[in-house]
Order: structure tokens, then sequence, then C-alpha cells
């Protein structure tokens, strides 16, 4: 079993057999784990040295630990090369002689001449050569009996001496299989020591960097008592993807139990005992006047004004760094969150207190800062704190700053003297706290608020907030159920039947999908997700006004870009997405799943690569929301398929359909089996391709999801013909087309044609001829694409070469500039079959850049800046310069105003 997070760092310990790995990270990384999981599953002989700094100093300490259990294999070694090792452990030949071993502390330089016999009885310092040479032969016989692992854990504490041999000796492996695995606190830790761990400079290193949000979240729910709400979200920040810190810091709210697990007291968590030993060994040995200053820049990292000296001996022992300076300010920069709580929590809760009352009086001129130490000192209910708290948590708002917005307004419930103020006040912290998309603190939340009161108002939006937030869970029955409850209040009912109609839709109940658009009334938006077939023309007529009414708020615009996705107005959806969410970017962080929502239409719109962004950096880590999480990996599992990474797209996809139960979260289970089909498509495997396909649609030919499952009808037709299933795919065609008669989309005709062209190829030119004369076409470049490749297969065969060229020369150029290498190849091979000796290329050069590195080179040709490119995507401007740096070659270019031309030519823009 590997570790959580650290799947290719344990196959990379696991894997060595032979040579030096070495693993650095800072404490609490996992490297002792990983020393111990690779020690537990060697099958050979194993032998350890920890260091440790009370010995750190005493000369061949480490040796005598690494070599105590095989002394007895000694006695195969030459002479003097036995007595040296011995010697240098303080032991004689016999293993008892008292007076024939070195114990000094000196180091002597490795290799300098020493007495000669390694120690063996003159009392001068031990041969350094001779001893590398002794630990080398003595490690290199053993190996020959079994393979032998040596694990080093903690070097930059193990003696200087025992380090330099065992760097000797590991220099020096040759085939036989010894392998050496050490690990290291990373280099901002061995000033301590003036780089003791040099001897191994220049082996291969592995860095344990922090866990993603995916991991810590995994390994957070796999404690005993997985954190939730606001806890849990401060215990991912603080711990900043630290392993042990996420433990540690989940042990102690267990402890704490559930009781004050969700409280808003206190934006610092205290850290365990054992964290505090790890990050706080140094502080007694600060002066007295350092330590008030960190307790005050601890509890508030902007207090460095005024106090950048008595912060000087902190900053030399690397707790913290001091940045800014001119009109930004002052900021201290702990090197981990949790060497400020434990900074923090060193003092008591008075000293604490107090330094937060001094703060608040500095800071008249910020009332959010003012509020929130207020707070902190606060030791009763207190409404002019409250009320403060909550002006604060509106402003957070404002800048999407949602968890901090929940945070301030939880703690302003808690000092709220009334009843009704608190449950108010609650309630609104649960509304904020959606965004989040964190279930269980909203859950909590309303909880709290329905405790406090019965007012059927507050009850109502209680219902809406959770309702809301369990739209993005598998937990789509109680969403509806909480939903429709909250719409039976006139002032929710829009908003209710709005997300409503979102929970019908993730779940493709179609009594859940009848339900509310029985309530719906004339509400477009709840129309359209409800039946985007049913009066489609008229609902997209309607979205020009309804964005020009939006007035810019992100908000709505994200949800009139999903509007004109569904009803397949693919190109304008795009274009509302990327000014909403610019314009959230401008306001803060996204909520979470917004991402993924426009990440489809950019998919369909062939920006596969900004499709596979958005999938990757939708997650719900720390917010425990499978449905969202499998929605995120069908869609990164959909744009790996396209762009030929079949294995990985067959990994995501199954990892999607995991998540879920496929006949309750449909939308996302088609959306799976989409991408499986087309994974099997791009690999040739025509029956896997009909089989995932085919699972659309129900046995009787109705579609296993209302909206998604349409877009898939033309592969299906593809994989039949060549499956020998043809008169069951026509059946099923027909049948959408009936059901789409009344108003079908642009692309739903065009699918209709190439499926009925495909089926019916005696009848087929018609058919391709009106799916390549629509004009709305041109917004589904690669479905067009295969139209063309198809129609020029049909066409060759009918030896009409000339046309068929064309349209293969047409397709592999779209091919190409999508970076599909499958339809490429193919396509080539039409072309070889067309007489056309086409030399093989691979996608064009914009799709060889990374799905990051493609989407700067578009802000770029757009004449953005580096600094407004970085604000977008939240990178320095020295990223964004870095990358375009590495771009330019790839791409040919030469200078910023080229890549306007690029783009167009490429057909990206």
């Amino acid at each position: 079993m590997t570790m959580v997070g650290r799947e290719r760092e344990s196959a990379a310990v696991l894997g060595l057999t032979n040579g030096v790995l070495i693993l650095t990270g800072e404490p609490g990384a996992g490297k002792s784990t990983l020393l111990g999981l690779a020690a537990d599953r060697h099958r050979g002989r194993v032998l350890r040295m920890t260091g440790s700094e009370s010995e750190a100093n005493l000369t061949f300490a480490g040796l005598h630990q690494l070599l105590r259990p095989v002394l007895a294999e000694t006695a195969r070694l030459p002479g003097r090369q036995r007595s040296a090792l011995l010697g240098a452990m303080g032991l004689g030949d016999d293993f008892g002689g008292s007076g024939s071993g070195y114990t000094g502390v000196g180091d002597g330089g490795f290799g300098s001449p020493g007495s000669g016999d390694g120690g063996s009885g003159d009392g001068g310092p031990p041969d350094r050569l001779l001893l590398g040479v002794a630990l080398l032969a003595l490690l290199s016989d053993l190996a020959r009996q079994s393979p032998v692992l040596v694990v080093a854990d903690d070097l930059q504490w193990i003696d200087a001496g025992s380090l330099e041999l065992l760097a000797f000796a590991a220099r020096r492996i040759g085939d036989e299989p010894l392998a050496v695995l050490a690990g290291t606190r990373d280099r901002a830790g061995e000033g301590a020591r003036g780089g003791a761990t040099a001897p191994f400079s220049g082996f291969p290193v592995l860095t344990l960097d922090p866990l993603d949000a995916t991991a810590a979240g995994l390994l957070l729910d796999r404690q005993p008592y997985p954190p939730t709400g606001s806890r849990r979200l401060r215990i991912l920040d603080q711990a900043a993807g630290n392993p042990l810190a996420l433990i540690e810091l989940a042990r102690a709210n267990g402890a704490c139990g559930a009781g004050s697990g969700g409280s808003a007291d206190g934006e610092l968590l205290p850290p365990t005992d054992r964290l505090m030993r790890v990050f706080a060994a140094d502080l007694e040995a600060l002066p007295e006047a350092t330590r008030q200053a960190l307790l005050l820049v601890a509890a508030d990292d902007r207090a460095v004004a005024g106090r950048v000296e008595a912060l000087a001996p902190a900053e030399a022992a690397g707790l913290l760094r001091i940045t800014g300076g001119g009109r930004d300010g002052w900021r201290a920069r702990f090197r981990h969150p949790l060497i400020r709580s434990a900074i923090y929590h060193s003092v008591p809760l008075a000293a604490r207190r107090q330094a937060h009352r001094d703060l608040a009086t500095l800071l008249s001129a910020e009332p959010d800062r003012r509020a929130w130490h207020l707070a902190a000192a606060a030791e009763g209910p207190d409404e002019e704190i409250a009320a403060a708290l909550e002006e604060s948590a509106a402003r957070a708002r404002e800048r999407g700053g949602y968890t901090a917005a929940t945070t301030a307004l939880e703690r302003a419930a808690e000092l709220s003297p009334g009843r009704r103020d608190r449950a108010r006040r609650l309630v609104a912290a649960a509304g904020a706290a959606v965004s989040t998309g964190q279930p269980h603190w909203v859950r909590r939340l309303a909880a709290q608020a329905a405790a406090l009161t019965d007012d059927p108002e507050l009850s109502a939006e209680a219902s809406l907030r959770v309702g809301q937030v369990l739209t993005l869970s598998t937990e789509h029955d109680t969403a509806m159920s909480l939903l429709l409850r909250a719409a039976e209040d006139p002032k929710l009912r829009r908003a209710a039947l709005s997300s409503a109609s979102v929970a019908g839709f993730y779940s493709g109940d179609e009594e859940y999908r009848l339900a509310v658009r029985a309530r719906a009334h004339d509400d477009p938006w709840t129309l359209a997700v409800t039946d985007p077939t049913a009066h489609r023309s008229e609902r997209v007529a309607a979205i020009p006004a309804l964005v020009e009414r939006a007035d810019g708020d992100p908000a709505r615009l994200i949800s009139l870009g999903a509007m004109a996705w569904l009803l397949d107005e693919t190109a304008l959806a795009v274009r509302i997405f990327d000014d909403a969410l610019h314009r959230w970017r401008l306001g803060g962080s996204l909520p979470i799943g917004l991402g993924c929502s426009a990440g489809w239409s950019y998919l369909d719109h062939g920006r596969w690569a900004q499709a596979h962004t958005a999938a990757v950096n939708t997650n719900s880590a720390g917010a425990g929301l499978p449905h969202l999480d499998a929605a995120a990996r069908s869609l990164e599992a959909a744009a790996l398929a396209l762009t030929g990474r079949t294995d990985e797209a067959r990994a995501a996809s199954s990892a999607a359909l995991s998540l879920i139960d496929p006949h309750r979260s449909r939308a996302v289970a088609v959306r799976a089996r989409w991408a499986l089909g087309m994974a099997a498509v791009a690999d040739g495997d025509h029956v896997g391709a009909y089989e995932q396909f085919r699972l659309l649609f129900t046995a009787d030919g109705d579609p296993v999801h209302y909206a998604c499952s349409y877009p898939g009808v033309a592969e299906l037709a593809a994989a039949a013909v060549r499956t020998g299933h043809g008169a069951e795919a026509a059946a099923i065609v027909e049948r959408t087309a009936d059901r789409l008669a009344e108003d079908p989309s642009p692309r739903m005709r065009i699918l209709l044609h190439r499926a009925r062209a495909l089926l019916e190829p005696s009848q087929a030119e018609p058919h391709f001829t009106a799916a390549l004369a629509e004009p709305a076409g041109g917004q589904w470049p690669f479905e067009r694409a295969q139209i063309l490749l198809d129609h020029a297969e049909w066409l060759r065969r009918r030896h009409r070469i000339t046309e068929a060229r064309h349209q293969l020369n047409t397709a592999l150029e779209t091919f190409r500039r999508l970076g599909a290498p499958s339809w490429i190849d193919r396509t080539q091979a039409e072309l070889r079959a067309a007489g056309v000796e086409s030399v093989p290329v691979g996608p064009d050069a914009l799709t060889s850049l990374s799905p990051q590195q493609q989407h700067i080179i578009r802000l770029a040709a757009q004449g953005l800046s580096n600094r407004e490119i970085g604000e977008r995507l939240f990178l320095s401007p020295r990223t964004v310069g870095s990358h375009l740096y590495r771009s330019f070659p790839k791409l040919g270019v030469t200078a910023r105003s080229q890549l306007r031309d690029l783009i167009e030519a490429s057909g990206q823009s």
C-alpha cells in the first residue's frame, strides 16, 4: 500500500535496488515513512542509521548504528580494514578492547593521512580512505550474499565522519544489489550545521513537495475523525500540504469533539505537542524582544512595521522572512504556517487577547482587520463587534472571498447577544458557505440556525442553502426535497427552482425533471435546463437580452453560459464563459465547481487544452463532494481521449464511474461513458466503442440522460457500422430524430446527418452535403473534421479521388490544429490510399505546449501584458514571462506581435 499523495515517491523508493537516492523535504513531509516503507518491503538485508542531534558531534556514532547488526561479518575483511572499522567504533578486534578504539570528536579531512593502521593502537586519527574502502568492501560482501539496502534517516544530524564514509562507499557502488536510501530536511534546514550533508551532494534527489489539494483532502478523509466545515478548511490551510501536520491537526480536532470542531473563533488552530516540538524547537533560544514581536506578527503577518530589527534573530534562524516595504508595507512570511501557529499558541490566552487588542488600536483605518482583531480579543457576546464582522463579510463576498465571508458571519453569530440575530447570521453564513462547496459546513450552520428560531423564512432559506450545496454531491434526492420545500416561499422560489433544475440535470431522473419543470412557469433558465430541446430557438433568442440584464455579474453570466451550452450555442457559451470567468478571477477565487461547467463548452469548441485545465483545476478536495470529483474526472477523460492519451482517459473515466451510482448520477455517467467510447475509437477498438456508446441509450433506445446522451448518437452509428449493429443503431438514430423533430439544434442536425450517412451508404451524399453546409458547423471543429473524413472515405470508395483529397486535406489540417493524433493517422492513411504520399506530421506547434502555456499564448495574443495574464491565471509576471520565453522557440516566433497571426492561422482564436 502506497502513501496518500506519494504514489510516485513510493514507486521510486520501492524500485531502488542499486545506487543512491536522497529524499528531501520539510519536517513531516513523509521522508521517514517512505524510508520505513522501503525497509519493510526490501527482500534482502536492511542496515539502518538515524541521525540524532544529541549525537551529531560523536564521530562515527552513525557508523556504529549501521554496522552493529553485522559486526560478525567483519571477520571476512582483510585485517587492516577490519581493525580500522572496529577501531573507529571504539571496538577492539575481539569487540571488547578498551584501548584500541578511536573515540575523539575531531573531523579530520576525508582521505587525509592518518596513523597508517586505521587507529589500531597508536592513538592517531584513523585513515579515512582505509575506513571508506573497508566499509565499501563489507557492504559489497554482504550484497553478494543477499541484496542490501542501507537506510539513512535525518542525514543532517548524522556525524560528519559517518556521513563521509557512507558517501565514499555510495559513490563507488557498482552493479551489485546494493542501494543507499537516505532522507534529509530540505536545504533551508541545513544552515544550522553549515551544510553538513555536503558529502551527499550530487546524488539523485527526490524532493517531497507538499501534498496537493486532492491528496491532502483524501488524507484527512482517512483519519479516524475527518474534520469538516470551516475547521477542515483551516486545517488544510495551516498544514499547507504537510502530511504530519494534516494527521496531527485532524487528531487534535477529533480530540476536541464535534462541539468545538466548527467554531469560527480563532484563525490559528493550536498545534499538538508533537507539532510544537517539530515547528517551534528554536523559540526559547530567541531574545525576549524577538518573541514579543513574533507574537504580534503571528497574530497579523502585516504587523511588521517598527519591528524589523526585533525580528532579525528570528529571520536569521529561518523561522520567517521579511518581505515588502515601500507602498505595500512590510510582511512576515513564515517558513511554514505551523511555525506561525506554534508561536501564537506558545503563550497563554490572555497574552494572545492582549496582542489582538494592541493590534486593533493601530488599525482604525482598516475596518476588516480591526474587526477580526477585536473578535479575537472578545471575551463574550458583543453586538458592535458582531456587526463589524457582518460588514466585513459583505466586503469579502464582493471580492469572491467565500470562506472568509462564511467564517466572519459564523464568528459574528457567536458574538451576537440576541437569538434572532444569531440565527440570521448563521443562515447568511450558510449562504456564503454554499460557494465553498462544503456540504458539512453548510448543514451544520443551517442546523444551528434551526435550533435557534422557528421563523419560517429563515428555515426556508436554511433549506435552500443546504439543498444548493447538495446539488454538487451525490445526494440528489435530499437536495431536490429541500429545494422544492424552499420553493414554497415566494421570495425564494426562483433561486430554489433554479438550483433544483441543476440537481435534476445531474440526476437525470425523469420524475425530478418534470417536477421542476411544472413549477418553472416562465423562467428561461429553469426551462432550458429541464428541457433544452423544447422551444430551443425561442430560448436562444432570449440569451443576448439576459446577458445584457446580467450587467456583468459573473454568477449570472456563468448561468447564462451554461444555458447557451445546453442549447448547443457553443460559440456563444464560450464567449460568455470567458467573460464571466475573467470577471470572477478579478474579484477573487471561483466558487467550487464552476470551472468544470465551462470546460465542456471549451471541449466542444475545440479548445481542448483549456478544457483539460478546467478539469484539473476543479476538485473538491477538502469538501467531500464525490459527484463533483467525478464530473471533473469525466471532463478530464474526454480531453485525454481526444488527444490520444487513451490509457489515462480510461483511468480517469473509471475513477469517475467509481465515485457515483451511474443510475442516480446519469449526467456524469453518460459523459464518462462517452469518454471511454472516444478512447476506444482512438485506439481502433470498434467493439469497445460500440459497447460504450450503446450505454448512452436504454434498451428501448431512449436517452439515458435527456440532454447528455444525444451528442453520442453519431459515434454510436460510426461504431455500429463497423461491428454489425447497423439496424439497432439506425432505430436509435430515428428515435432520436423523432424526439428532436420540433426544433433541433444545428449541432444535432449535423450529427443526425452524419449518423444517417454512415448507416445508409447508398443514400449518404445528401446527408454529408447537408451536414457540411450547415452555417453554424464551425462551432464544433472536431465533429466537422470527422464528417469531412467520413465523406472522403465514402468518396474514395466510389473512385472520386480528387474530391476525396480535398476533404482529407481540410480534415487533416483541423486534426493537426486540435492535436488529435489518432485521427491524424487515420486521415493520413486515407490520403495514401487516395494516392497522396504525405509526410507524417504531428499536431501543430501550439498543441505541443502544455495546457497552461497554450492559455498564456492565447492571452498574450490578445495583447495582455504579463501582469494582466498573471492576474487572470494567478501567476506571477515572472512566471508568465518564463512560459513565454520557453514557448516562443517551439512556436517559431520571435516577437509577441506575431502571436495574433499564429492564433488566427491555427483557427483557435
